[in-house]
């Protein structure tokens, strides 16, 4: 998940843009009239985006007069002449309050002062340093750390890689590819014998013709 891009790259203030950072969200909308911001998290769980004050932002994929959120897209509201330009490089902000409110994520940061700054971000993608994380338990771990990861079964057969995780509510389920064949497979103790970061693979108790 890190973009190579920005690696090494030094933004405002000389602030470097960090070698392990991890997308989080996206800045779907303005706040209020003060400068705040509502962020879209890519995780049910947006304990990434409280980990830390330090947030780099990307500019938006979209193309220009478009804004994108998962799996959303959504016509953007026609610039006013006193709208400063959209985030054109990637930025550093650096973030003084955030709490949930409903499936967004309210936030207020330094240097963004009025509703216009506010739009001028919107649509922009959010990194976090990944060595910011809370330390998960022994039990746990974070989606971007499984991601890449090669699954086998008992027997040792490879069953593919983890491409992406599905959230179904009660638990995850991984999404596994391998050689054009698709595999989901739930994230529980049932089905999942051990995870090893360090291996960079994961044991299930899942067969070739599940």
């Amino acid at each position: 998940m890190n973009d190579r891009s920005t690696q090494s790259l030094v933004l405002e203030d000389g602030v470097v843009w960090p070698e392990d950072a991890v997308e989080v969200g996206r800045i779907v909308d303005a706040w209020g009239v003060k400068g705040g911001i509502k962020v879209q998290p890519f995780s049910a769980d947006p304990q990434a985006l409280f980990c830390t004050k330090k947030w780099f932002l990307r500019p938006a994929e979209a193309a220009a007069g478009a804004v994108t959120k998962p799996g959303v897209a959504e016509a953007a509201k026609p610039a006013a002449s006193k709208v400063p330009p959209r985030l054109s490089a990637p930025r550093f902000l650096k973030v003084k309050q955030a709490r949930e409110q409903g499936d967004v994520i309210v936030v207020t940061a330094e240097g963004l002062d009025d509703r216009n700054a506010a739009e001028a971000l919107k649509g922009s993608r959010i990194f976090v340093s990944r060595s910011a994380f809370p330390t998960p338990d022994s039990d746990e771990f974070y989606w971007v750390d499984l991601i890449g990861l090669d699954v086998v079964n008992r027997e040792g057969e490879a069953l593919g890689q983890v491409v992406d995780l599905i959230e179904t509510g009660p638990n995850c389920v991984l999404r596994c590819e391998a050689e054009g064949t698709e595999r989901l497979i739930p994230f529980v103790s049932a089905y999942i014998d051990s995870v090893s970061l360090a291996d960079k693979r994961i044991v299930a108790n899942w067969g070739l013709d599940y």
